[in-house]
């Protein structure tokens, strides 16, 4: 049963990202960031968290469970360390994933994405 809550609950999250794709004038980063936020939000108010237990991965895995990851390490760093937490919470809970990101990612160049350096200067080939 874990199957099909996962798979219905992650596949309603990527409909709803295909929709806003098609039928809105939204940026893919703004789509991005707005499930990262919604993420946060719904976790603050305590409503992401059942999402989770009830369909596991098929929440935990998309965006916004990435932003319920950043809360939820706010939330423990406060706890633990103060108002220090609020600015190392995110971070920290979220290390492991941003670092295998930075990892897959290594097979691009970091100084050089489709012919153009960092500084947005074409790069002769």
């Amino acid at each position: 049963m874990q199957f099909l809550w996962a798979f219905l609950v992650g596949g309603a999250l990527c409909l709803i990202g295909q929709v806003l794709i098609d039928r809105t004038s939204l940026t893919p980063a703004r789509i991005l960031t707005g499930f990262v936020v919604a993420g946060v939000i719904l976790s603050a108010v305590g409503l992401y968290e059942p999402l989770v237990e009830l369909a596991g991965e098929g929440a935990a895995v998309p965006l916004s469970g990435f932003g319920h990851l950043m809360a939820q390490g706010v939330r423990d760093a406060v706890d633990r360390d103060g108002a220090v937490g609020i600015l190392t919470g995110a971070l920290s809970a979220a290390a492991a994933g941003i670092g295998a990101a930075l990892a897959v990612a290594g097979g691009k160049s970091i100084r050089e994405v489709d012919g153009a350096d960092v500084r947005g200067i074409m790069v002769e080939k």
